[in-house]
């Protein structure tokens, strides 16, 4: 039977650029948590956050999911990133260009069929969470 994962992917910056963090939650076809996790990754741009929540994601895939090639269907709330990943939209930033070639090699080495679907915010509200939860952590124990 085929694995197919579920990723809710999330970047945010607070100043664009500004601290900025990234939050993943991978479940099962059937709404099983995988995994969720947030991270900070210093100072970036929203844009730049969002790509590498795709990037952590699938970094994450490729280490843990080891086992065939599984389906992933990814829901971002940037419109942006995800027409960039599907083709839509041209990229004219060279870091996000950059990100988008990371992406694009990745795919290939994982294999499968992998989608990228624009979802509202508010269906999004794990991996905003997890995001916000990152940043909160890193802007308290910065102040110390």
């Amino acid at each position: 039977m085929k694995k197919v994962f579920l990723i809710h992917t999330d970047g945010g910056a607070r100043g664009n650029p500004g601290p900025a963090a990234i939050g993943v939650y991978i479940t099962d076809d059937v709404g099983g948590e995988v995994v969720k996790f947030g991270k900070r990754i210093g100072e970036r741009t929203n844009n730049q956050a969002e790509y590498l929540a795709v990037i952590e994601a699938l970094k994450w895939i490729k280490e843990k999911a080891k086992e065939g090639r599984p389906d992933l269907n990814f829901f971002l709330d940037s419109l942006l990133v995800v027409n960039q990943l599907k083709g839509l939209f041209k990229i004219k930033n060279a870091i996000l260009r950059d990100f988008f070639v990371q992406v694009k090699k990745m795919e290939k080495e994982i294999g499968g069929k992998i989608s990228f679907q624009a979802i509202n915010r508010n269906k999004n509200k794990t991996a905003d969470f997890l995001v916000n939860q990152a940043l909160d952590f890193s802007l308290n124990t910065s102040k110390k």
